[in-house]
């Protein structure tokens, strides 16, 4: 029988960052297995039931000066307009702070992650990071062409550019970083899924071996990553879309359920 639990080394996609790597490394602690986004330290949790699907929201403190973009309400909103069909068995919403050095060697809006580990359960899970305020947004004038693409829509939600001789600069924004977190990385890492769905998990049948769902596992994780991107890119581009076109989006922040419960697990 497939283990729907099987850890894998490529489980995640952790190239999605914006800004530029540096040669620090991010240290694994001995004796863990697990990679330095899935450490979530201290958090509170709320359970929200989406199109009769249960979505777990993990929320990580954060640090001062930074914040989480999009609130539970936020996001629940746009999963509302996802079809249900491409929830799979995708169940946690993590939003996460990351620490200084990761921010630094591996900044990202958001990652996909396969097979994410909660207080011993496993299932699929989408990590949004918290944006740091003191933070500048920095590209490099050398952009290839899926950097100009991103470069183009970074603009469209809202940053203002400034230049110098090497980099474009501009101010994180928790309006614009909203933005795009909300109306295009949270869409993008459900494309990223619903490929792994389509490649991974609909092909197969209640009488299939575990050979033959691991072979297609791997045949996915083997995919290109500017294929994945691509697909990515075309799914979140096309319900986009079509949330402005039912005039879903865009809509002012919905603050965080007072309900939320005050205590932080370590």
């Amino acid at each position: 029988m497939y283990n729907p639990t099987r850890r894998n080394r490529n489980m995640g996609t952790e190239n999605q960052g914006f800004g530029q790597n540096n040669r620090l490394k991010i240290s694994t602690p001995y004796g863990t297995l697990k990679s330095f986004y899935e450490r979530i330290e201290k958090y509170q949790k709320e359970v929200r039931i989406i199109n009769d699907h249960e979505f777990l929201f993990v929320i990580e403190e954060t640090r001062e000066n930074s914040f989480h973009s999009c609130s539970v309400e936020d996001l629940e909103k746009i999963i509302e307009h996802i079809p249900k069909e491409d929830y799979g068995d995708l169940k946690f919403i993590i939003l996460r702070q990351p620490k200084r050095k990761e921010e630094i060697i591996s900044p990202v809006w958001g990652r996909l992650i396969y097979s994410f580990e909660i207080e011993k359960e496993y299932f699929p899970a989408i990590i949004l990071d918290s944006i740091d305020l003191n933070k500048k947004l920095i590209w490099s004038k050398k952009l290839t062409v899926e950097d100009q693409k991103e470069f183009i829509r970074l603009k469209e939600d809202g940053y203002i550019f400034e230049e110098n001789t090497r980099n474009f600069i501009a101010e994180l924004k928790l309006y614009s970083s909203r933005n795009t977190q909300l109306y295009r990385t949270l869409l993008h890492e459900f494309g990223h899924y619903v490929h792994y769905l389509e490649v991974v998990e609909r092909p197969g049948n209640e009488d299939e071996d575990y050979e033959e769902k691991e072979a297609r596992d791997d045949y996915y994780m083997s995919i290109p990553k500017v294929e994945k991107e691509k697909f990515a890119h075309q799914y979140a581009d096309r319900l986009k879309n079509k949330l402005i076109e039912d005039k879903i989006i865009p809509f002012d922040r919905i603050e965080l359920n007072t309900n939320l419960t005050n205590t932080f697990h370590k």
